[in-house]
């Protein structure tokens, strides 16, 4: 009998969720607002357990449950918030939305 818990147990513990680290070039953020709008939008993402955007080298890291989401779904979730996530674009009406700051130098914004 103490046996067959301790085997249950250990079953448990065993089973651990596969977390999956990706890094996705996000070209067109600009600045410490696109940043925080980013960060703010993915912690939304059921799965996402961290989200670091380095607007200066134009990338977010990002740390998630495999099973609970995926990297097309990050991509996705950023491309909602209004930038491009590698080959996914930035939906149109997102975009429109963000602050002049935060759009694409050839929109008028950039720092």
């Amino acid at each position: 009998m103490l046996i067959a818990v301790l085997g249950l147990l250990v079953t448990g513990f065993s089973q651990t969720k596969a977390v999956q680290n990706v890094t996705i070039k996000t070209p067109t953020v600009q600045c410490e607002s696109c940043k925080k709008r980013i960060e703010e939008f993915l912690k939304r993402e059921d799965g996402v357990q961290k989200v670091t955007v380095d607007y200066k080298k134009k990338v977010t890291k990002v740390t998630f449950i495999s099973d609970r989401t995926n990297v097309e779904n990050v991509k996705t979730a950023i491309a909602n918030a209004g930038y491009d996530a590698d080959d996914v674009t930035a939906d149109a009406e997102a975009y429109k939305k963000l602050p002049k700051c935060c759009k694409k130098p050839e929109d008028g914004g950039g720092m």
